[in-house]
């Protein structure tokens, strides 16, 4: 009863919910979000700088996130290579030198804050002819006024950045007093016109206060509360923004530093200063609003304007302008067409005919627009996730529970959707799906969770992308094995099929190819398995079951890869995938193993011991990964162990017959787009070429996930389509067409290589 259950409700799943209604809701929600986001971005304003400057929250205890965008970590040597021949200077009270002394220490972090404490602190990096001044003006009054006013005029070089901000002083030295209060405003008002005079040249920053843990603050500070603090606040920003009103050039008010001491002010030593770990992160916030827009930080979105077109982009969006149009027009000719010829009624028989009206010709080029109008619309989504300053982009932040969570969460789906196999051979096609599918969506929530700064994880995933590699192995030389096919049209498909989607996104998203590493990797591993077994003497299945000693033959081919392998210091994975292939399909053969529904693979004892080793090696490489300490001492090892683990899956995945006829079809279904999963993260998932997290719903993270994980799989799934289909278009199974398409091809690259010189020289 309860199996019968199980079935229905996977059918009534499947009835309601196909995989065509899913992508006509992925694309209703991707216009509804771009036209929202379009229109707030319109009405709330596009400067990323402005979300840095004043909004933002915490990820965790230390990590902050700003508001729509991504903030760099900037190394020392960034810094000084984006400050360079810079004179920076920090004017303002004791809460100023805090933020000067973690600024220079970004630039240098052997700083130590020494000096007099009530005065002018300078700081120089010779190396960089970067020159940093702390000036010591406590209060605004004249004194600092006059120090602006002096930069406002030629007799003296102004700084390039300006980071000023006062009051606590005035509180103090005044008891809170309302006049102290008026004498600011007036003194304030007085500078705003020559801060703003400065802004028209260099970068001038006003920093509010922070607010105070009051109940710290000594008996010589008790006068200064947060009332008053927000007092001289509104007052600052409302001067200030009344000056720079009708003017472009604009005094930036600092008003993110409120934010961040509100949720840290507690932990201050004295109930004023701010924490280090708090100033640290206002220091990296005015890195980040300065050198973003020339350093252009990869996960540094904020401050950053949206790249300009390149040359090859433009062709590549007139191309698929071009298709759309002309996928358009042949559409409504043979509506037309089918409209006329609808009831074509022979009146002699009473029948009615409908003419053929496609020819094939016809049908293959409708076929093809239609498959590039499709992918230009798809790749137009690519480039407004993550090329266009539309969608929000945020840094990721792992915990254990943004994870694992997800984790189970999949198990159970997993094993909800588990089905009969076809058939019941060891790594047959159904488990092989699976397999890459629970893989590829263990990757992806280790990419969406930021999981790589925890060692443990980091470890076992780096064992899944190497089991991907022994599949390449075991999966190219099967086939070469097997079918002895080393034609021309099957190294095409498999190189098209492998490398269309990237060399489409290399296009479009301005990226070299080698930045979607994994596709390299693996097209370089099947060229490898198909020249070791493609040349002479060509060893195949057919040929060793005449004479054995072919199977030596074959072997000596496989040590002398080894030996290639281990002398350009290459993984040997792949290799043992092609040796697994080959041991086993040897058992096979002379069936020594035992693969029929239920049989375990072995005897009972042979079985057993397997099975009992292998559970041993599993839980043994997992224990090693946990204990790691050292990344680079267990990446050193990771290549000599990893085959182990993969093995010992293989076995206990394999080896009881009530496990090998089994497989979870809602992981098969992900392992047959396992491919276009990984490509496509990389920009309508992720953001900033994985950098950061994509937000197409700010507010609510979870929902946000689940919203961009929906349409992400259905883009993945319709992508895949599309290049199985120009597949069969673009790699015919004639040779002498093939040959044709061939130097069409080589043309096309010469064309792209060329223009993508001309585009590099520009740049320089």
């Amino acid at each position: 009863m309860a199996a019968l259950a199980y079935t229905l409700g996977k059918r009534e799943i499947n009835y309601y919910f196909s995989v065509r209604s899913a992508k006509a809701l992925a694309l209703g929600a991707v216009l509804l979000l771009t036209a929202c986001h379009a229109a707030s971005r319109r009405y709330r304003g596009d400067d990323s700088c402005e979300y840095l400057l004043s909004s933002g929250r915490f990820l965790g205890e230390k990590v902050w996130q700003p508001h729509s965008c991504m903030m760099h970590k900037y190394k020392n040597s960034e810094a000084k290579n984006c400050l360079v021949d810079k004179h920076i200077v920090f004017l303002g009270d004791s809460r100023i030198r805090q933020l000067f002394y973690s600024f220079i220490k970004i630039i240098n972090p052997q700083v130590k804050e020494e000096g007099n404490k009530h005065g002018n602190i300078p700081f120089e990096d010779k190396s960089a002819s970067i020159k940093v001044d702390f000036l010591w003006y406590p209060e605004v009054n004249g004194s600092m006024r006059q120090r602006i006013k002096s930069w406002t005029e030629g007799s003296v070089a102004k700084p390039h950045i300006i980071v000023a901000g006062a009051a606590t002083w005035s509180i103090k030295i005044h008891n809170g007093s309302n006049e102290a209060l008026t004498q600011y405003k007036i003194n304030i008002t007085s500078i705003a016109p020559l801060l703003e005079k400065l802004a028209k040249s260099s970068d001038v920053y006003w920093v509010l206060q922070d607010p105070v843990y009051e109940d710290m603050l000594s008996e010589s500070r008790k006068m200064i509360t947060n009332e008053k603090i927000d007092a001289y606040n509104e007052a600052a920003v409302r001067i200030l923004n009344s000056s720079s009103r009708n003017s472009k050039a604009k005094v930036k008010v600092f008003s993110v530093s409120k934010l961040i001491a509100q949720e840290t002010i507690m932990k201050s030593s004295d109930g004023l200063h701010l924490p280090e770990s708090s100033r640290d992160t206002n220091a990296m916030i005015l890195m980040n609003v300065y050198c973003n827009k020339i350093m252009k930080p990869i996960d540094g979105s904020c401050c950053q304007p949206q790249p300009p077109l390149t040359l090859i982009q433009k062709l590549a969006f007139c191309f698929f302008t071009l298709s759309i149009i002309g996928y358009l027009i042949i559409s409504l000719i043979h509506r037309n067409n089918y409209r006329k010829n609808k009831s074509c009624t022979d009146l002699e028989m009473g029948e009615e005919k409908k003419p053929a009206i496609n020819t094939p010709n016809v049908s293959t080029l409708e076929m093809l627009l239609h498959s590039f109008c499709k992918l230009g619309l798809i790749m137009t989504y690519f480039y407004l996730c993550d090329r266009a300053n539309l969608f929000m982009k945020e840094n990721k932040f792992y915990t254990h529970s943004s994870f694992f969570i997800p984790i189970v969460y999949i198990l159970v789906l997993g094993v909800f959707y588990t089905e009969n196999t076809k058939e019941t051979k060891v790594l047959n096609r159904e488990q092989t799906d699976e397999w890459k599918g629970w893989m590829q969506l263990v990757i992806l929530i280790y990419h969406i969770s930021g999981a790589s700064t925890f060692l443990p994880v980091y470890m076992h995933i780096r064992v899944l992308v190497a089991a991907y590699l022994f599949q390449t192995g075991y999966g190219h030389f099967s086939y070469f094995w097997i079918k002895g096919d080393f034609g021309v049209y099957r190294v095409c498909q498999v190189l098209f099929r492998l490398n269309f989607l990237v060399v489409v996104l290399c296009i479009v998203m301005d990226r070299p190819y080698q930045f979607y590493y994994f596709v390299p990797l693996v097209t370089v591993w099947f060229m490898i398995i198909y020249a070791t077994l493609a040349t002479w003497p060509q060893i195949v299945q057919k040929k060793a079951n005449g004479n054995c000693l072919w199977h030596f033959g074959l072997l000596l081919k496989l040590i002398c890869l080894l030996a290639c392998i281990y002398f350009l210091s290459y993984s040997q994975v792949v290799f043992h995938g092609m040796l697994f292939a080959f041991i086993y399909l040897a058992l096979q053969k002379r069936q020594m193993i035992s693969e029929g529904k239920g049989d375990a693979l072995f005897s009972n004892r042979v079985s057993n011991v397997l099975l009992f080793i292998s559970i041993v090696s599993f839980m043994t490489y997992s224990i090693w990964a946990s204990s790691c300490k050292n990344k680079t001492e267990c990446n050193e090892l990771h290549p000599s162990v990893s085959v182990v683990q993969i093995l010992a899956f293989i076995l206990i995945r394999n080896i009881p017959g009530y496990v090998r006829s089994v497989y979870s079809s809602f992981f098969a279904w992900f392992g047959k787009i396992s491919l276009e999963l990984f490509i496509c993260q990389y920009h309508i998932w992720l953001a900033a070429d994985t950098k950061g997290i994509l937000v197409l719903i700010p507010g609510y993270p979870m929902f946000n996930v689940i919203v961009s994980t929906f349409i992400f799989v259905c883009v993945a799934h319709e992508i895949s389509q599309i290049t199985n289909d120009l597949a069969q278009i673009m790699v015919p199974k004639d040779n002498s067409t093939l040959l044709k398409r061939l130097l069409c091809i080589a043309g096309f690259f010469f064309g792209l290589l060329l223009f993508s010189a001309m585009q590099d020289q520009s740049r320089h």
